[in-house]
């Protein structure tokens, strides 16, 4: 075991191409694959800090995550902020609109990978998948529910700049009935999927999946 925590490097010669690449168009909620423009971490190259830091250890599978396993201690720092802004929901917003901040963000950001994974779950955790499937197709200005628009409206201003999220975004959620802790966890979703897109976007790109 070793007890650096200086990434793993990646050669200048793992710059992978994909000139053949069936690249997605369109937002949408299905399923897509993502392929990676530097080379993942092969999993058996992987000692105790690298599982540690997938949090996860199926997540060694998944190109992305091995990829950012090169950095395990920051994956890991990632990863647990990830999983309680969106997983611990004893307290504060629902499931879905948590997932709705994210698609949001992520629709306004331009990342069809993130968009597509919580596009997902907003439609499951709130059974409004005409609803969602508007917001990918029209993007963020599209018609939505007082209360919806509400957490748009906000997560698509804090993805733009911190600045432009003002107290009048803030006092439309709170017009909805949102409570501190449900408005915190708007802006902790965005704020997440505005750096989390970023990352996505600079290290790879989407594949549309295979036709059976």
């Amino acid at each position: 075991m070793t007890t650096s925590s200086t990434p793993a490097a990646v050669a200048p010669e793992a710059v992978i191409e994909h000139a053949d690449l069936d690249r997605p168009v369109a937002f949408t909620q299905a399923e897509l694959g993502w392929v990676p423009w530097l080379e993942p971490l092969p999993e058996s190259e992987f000692e105790e800090r690298h599982w540690t830091g997938l949090v996860d250890a199926s997540r060694a599978k998944s190109p992305y995550f091995a990829l950012l396993a090169r950095d395990p201690e920051i994956l890991g720092a990632r990863t647990r902020t990830d999983k309680d802004i969106f997983y611990n929901t004893k307290e504060g917003l629902p499931r879905a609109e948590r997932e709705l901040a994210a698609t949001a963000t992520s629709r306004h950001n331009g990342c069809i990978f993130c968009a597509s994974v919580h596009s997902r779950f907003a439609s499951h955790h709130s059974k409004r998948s005409d609803d969602v499937q508007r917001l990918l197709d029209e993007g963020t200005e599209a018609a939505l529910d007082p209360r919806w628009r509400a957490i748009v409206d906000a997560s698509v201003a804090l993805a733009s700049t911190p600045v432009a999220l003002t107290a009048g975004h803030i006092a439309e959620l709170r017009a909805q009935g949102l409570d501190p802790l449900e408005i915190a966890d708007v802006i902790h979703g965005s704020a997440f999927f505005s750096w989390a897109n970023r990352l996505m976007l600079s290290l790879g790109e989407p594949e549309a999946p295979a036709t059976p």
